[in-house]
């Protein structure tokens, strides 16, 4: 499950219905077995949420490198306990991968920003989001493929995608454990005058850290921003695959295409990552404000072809009902997909840009409240949609889109114009 349970969230396009399939399919199988995919996902949001605040103060002592590496094997844990269906265990494991996924994640926020610069920054991020996104496509494929023509997940195959997948995990924890050390630029510097030395005062000078960095006001105008990437994961993760596949009057068999929205959404994701990693040096002469710009765009207009191609009860059930547009369309359902890892992919290069870069001395720090707050936002949003139609749904995601390019862009103009001035001062030296 590495793979499928893997992104901010930490869940992944279809991920979500996978994961529910297999248990499904163990609880026919043993009946002892009661686990229930969306009580294990509350308990991994719940932990994540709480322990990105104790993420800062876990790395200040062992380092963003062995974060990534812990958080890994606990990862690989998880997978492992699907070959030991008991119920228990699951949500076990569910509560230590929150743990798992908040140092792993901001490990790796950290590490970014260790190797980087404010010239490659931008070229930085766009490359890490691209390979990120990779498993989009590679892992709903191979999903596909394992899963095709099975209503029911036998215990061969099921024994079969968790021993790929593991071997998958261990082969990148080898490659983890390959990477030279960083030198550390993201101390706290001029925060305070003294850095604490031990393990112990480390940790706690971190996790205050992270409070006060938490109640300035750029932190809380971008938590806006982390919000509104919080909604829209959670839409196009868990809300959107479903809804095409519940629309019967989208093709003969919709349920099939679950799968192809995952991978289209996947090819939305590389080609932000890809596009920004290679104009890296270009885009930066502009800023990002450019490209959050573009991106609210582009979600603005997915969210008006979904509005218009899918029936409003699409999310919680199987309907033969029509929006605007009879009979909806498969082809304007895939574009959307891809329009809607485009527009994600360009938010959150954009933001992992400006988190390494411009908070480069409390990188730890800030993308442990970006995480948390997405998380928080992504669980909320995985709540209501349960019970809101799909129109008001939208409705939210627009208003927060727009409330986040504007909080971002504000945020933007204020490094934009430091970057100036320091320009400026230099010159005149």
């Amino acid at each position: 499950m590495m793979k499928l349970i893997n992104r901010d969230s930490p869940m992944i396009a279809v991920g979500i219905l996978t994961y529910k399939t297999i248990l499904e399919s163990l609880k026919k199988d043993d009946a002892s077995f009661t686990g229930d995919g969306y009580v294990s996902l509350s308990i991994v949001y719940l932990t994540f949420s709480l322990f990105n605040w104790l993420a800062p103060s876990f790395i200040a002592p062992t380092g963003p490198r062995a974060a990534i590496v812990i958080g890994s094997l606990i990862y690989i844990f998880f997978m492992l306990t699907f070959l030991f269906p008991m119920t228990w265990l699951l949500y076990t494991a569910s509560a230590l991968l929150g743990f798992g996924a908040a140092i792993f994640w901001t490990g790796q926020g950290a590490l970014l920003a260790r190797c980087s610069n404010p010239g490659n920054i931008s070229r930085n991020s766009g490359i890490f989001w691209a390979l990120l996104q990779s498993n989009l496509f590679f892992g709903n494929l191979f999903v596909y493929f394992a899963f095709r023509n099975k209503a029911h997940i036998d215990g061969h195959t099921r024994l079969m995608v968790i021993i790929v997948l593991t071997a998958v995990g261990f082969l990148g924890v080898i490659f983890l454990l390959a990477l030279k050390r960083v030198p550390d630029n993201s101390e706290m510097g001029d925060m305070d005058a003294e850095i604490p030395r031990s393990a112990w005062s480390s940790a706690w000078y971190a996790l205050q850290s992270a409070g006060k960095l938490f109640i300035t006001r750029d932190m809380m105008l971008l938590t806006v921003t982390f919000i509104y990437t919080g909604l829209e994961l959670s839409f196009f993760s868990g809300i959107y695959g479903p809804s095409v596949g519940f629309t019967e009057k989208i093709h003969e068999t919709p349920k099939e295409y679950v799968g192809i929205i995952g991978i289209c959404i996947g090819i939305g994701e590389v080609t932000a990552g890809t596009l920004f990693g290679i104009l890296g040096s270009k885009t930066v002469r502009f800023g990002r404000d450019p490209i959050v710009i573009t991106a609210y765009v582009i979600h603005l207009l997915a969210f008006a072809l979904i509005y218009l191609n899918l029936p409003d009860n699409a999310p919680f059930k199987e309907t033969e009902d029509v929006s605007y547009i009879d009979p909806p369309k498969i082809w304007l359902a895939l574009l959307s997909a891809v329009m809607l890892g485009l527009g994600d992919g360009s938010f959150n290069t954009q933001i992992y840009s400006m988190l390494a870069g411009d908070f480069v001395k409390q990188s730890a720090a800030a993308f442990a409240i970006f995480k948390c707050t997405q998380s928080v936002a992504a669980a909320i949003a995985f709540y209501y949609a349960y019970h809101l139609g799909l129109g008001i749904q939208l409705g939210i995601l627009a208003v927060f889109a727009t409330l986040g390019t504007i909080t971002f862009c504000f945020v933007e103009l204020k490094y934009k114009q430091l970057a100036k001035s320091e320009k400026t001062e230099e010159s005149e030296k």
